[in-house]
């Protein structure tokens, strides 16, 4: 494939769609110098209406370059400049397909890892700018290739760009919202977060992953401790063999035994068969043992004599089977606490706590709280067959407001429940059940009219038993109009075959 000497060709990123490779030929890929001011040859410059309309694009960079801001509002860009993550995240919008260009040349690499929440949003084609020494660094290699369009190194010139952005875009608005998978293909097990707090774990994450010694993770309930032990097992050597969680708080105690290092035949009454327990079988991988306080005693000493050895016995069994796996721990409970009471093995805890990992609560994560209600609304969307577009500025205010008790896991509930229940386009703060959390709403004179309207439409129907020439008769309007505000105020039910052609001779309602 020919390149031009600034373009560098590489796969499409999964987030724009199928995986295809852009070979652009070198008499149209072709781009001048950085200091050149002859353009590639593209289309001629048009105007915004020329072109069906101004095209979205975003551009972060810690200083932006307003040169070429001006180039790109030439060629009919609608540009949106954000100097941060945090600026950035305020000008994502979920159901606007845009063009995107990150500088990531201008950002510190501590700052680099805040911009992959932006970056993995599918409506947004990304094209990078970086130089040969930042390329280097492996996490801006994984950004670009996994999160953007395309990339070039700088210097390049101004008309290269716009060039890749026109693909990238163009790239963005043939996949189908509707039909565009979710944002994340793995279920719940994504960490999300641009927050110091949540880019201080990323951070740690990456220390503790090449090593073997225990990891204990402390945090509260539905912080995502399990998620955090996950991402460690595939950071580290052992990444392509077994991960194991087993929950030590749900498991009877006397089943606990049996469960963690197994059992042979006839050990006891119903023992028909060899059972390989959890820790066996994560052999040569990592061992999850969450919920790690409510360990009874006599497992405790069970574990510990493991950790020390490396050898474990089955229940009924004689012979020493060495097991090469390693300890990752939680718990929401204040093992401290639990050591002092005598409930928690000092000597346990020490050889669990090797390294420690803190879990930030929801609430102290600031703008974390939005991005993520935002994320969990684009992943669940689909729920409700009415197209849900965002949050109400209250609801936003009310998720600041909240203490978030359940963390990461009630936040989820709260989004998922509110897009069920949701009835306009805009999830309120009275959907996510959290109206007391809301200062007052200010509402115009054509908001409360509309209201208003709509109350007394609910009222009529509720009346006449959704009867529509006895509500619009009450209502003093024809029925074509009273189903015409059904259908603004979202409360028209789908129309059935039977009902075609129904209103066609609807004569208005008295007076």
């Amino acid at each position: 494939m020919r390149e031009s000497p600034h373009l560098t060709s590489m796969a499409v990123a999964a987030a724009a769609g199928p995986h295809l490779s852009l070979a652009v030929p070198k008499e149209r890929a072709a781009a001048p110098s950085a200091g050149s001011s002859a353009a590639p040859s593209v289309d001629p410059p048009a105007s915004a209406a020329a072109r069906g309309g101004e095209r979205q694009l975003l551009y972060v960079a810690r200083a932006p370059d307003e040169t070429l801001i001006a180039h790109l509002q030439s060629r009919g860009w609608q540009v949106a400049a954000a100097r941060s993550a945090h600026e950035l995240g305020r000008h994502v919008k979920p159901d606007v397909a845009c063009a995107g260009i990150v500088d990531l040349a201008s950002f510190a690499p501590r700052d680099i890892g805040g911009l992959e929440a932006s970056l993995r949003q599918q409506q947004i084609g990304w094209i990078a700018l970086a130089t040969s020494e930042r390329l280097n660094d492996p996490l801006v290699r994984r950004l670009v290739r996994h999160y953007c369009f395309d990339f070039v190194k700088l210097p390049v010139a101004h008309a290269t760009i716009d060039y890749l952005a026109g693909h990238a875009f163009g790239m963005v608005t043939l996949c189908d919202p509707e039909l565009a998978p979710p944002v994340s293909e793995a279920g719940d097990e994504e960490m999300v977060g641009t927050c110091e707090a949540m880019q201080q774990l990323f951070r740690t994450i990456r220390k503790v992953a090449n090593t073997d010694a225990s990891v204990f993770i402390s945090g509260e309930s539905g912080t995502g401790k399990e998620l955090t032990a996950l991402a460690i097992h595939e950071r580290s050597p052992r990444c392509k063999a077994a991960f194991t969680a087993i929950n030590c708080g749900a498991i009877p105690h006397h089943l606990l035994q049996s469960e963690l290092f197994g059992y042979e035949r006839g050990a006891f009454t119903g023992a028909n068969q060899r059972k390989i327990g959890r820790v066996e079988a994560a052999d040569g991988g990592t061992l999850f043992l969450d919920e790690i306080g409510d360990l009874p005693l006599e497992s405790q000493a069970s574990l510990l004599r493991f950790l020390q050895e490396g050898k474990i016995e089955r229940l009924g069994g004689r012979d020493s089977i060495p097991v090469d796996v390693r300890i990752i721990s939680a718990t929401h409970i204040d093992l401290d606490g639990a050591m002092r009471d005598g409930q928690f093995r000092a000597d346990l805890f020490h050889r669990l706590c090797v390294l420690r990992v803190d879990e930030p609560p929801l609430r102290a994560r600031g703008k974390d709280i939005e991005i993520l209600a935002y994320h969990i609304l684009h992943k669940f969307k689909t729920d409700n067959a009415r197209k849900i577009r965002g949050f109400t500025p209250s609801a936003i205010e009310a998720l600041y407001n909240y203490n978030w008790p359940g963390n990461v896991r009630e936040l989820i509930n709260r989004v998922r429940r509110a897009i069920v229940m949701a009835e306009n386009k805009l999830i309120s703060a009275d959907d996510l059940d959290l109206a007391d959390f809301a200062e007052q709403e200010n509402m115009t004179l054509t908001q409360a009219r509309e209201a208003a309207e709509k109350r007394a439409i609910e009222a009529a129907l509720l009346r006449h038993r959704h009867r529509l020439n006895e509500a619009a008769v009450d209502l003093n309007i024809s029925r074509v109009t009273l189903y015409r505000l059904m259908g603004v105020h979202g409360l028209r039910e789908p129309v059935g075959a039977d009902d075609k052609g129904a209103f066609a001779g609807d004569e208005p309602a008295r007076g």
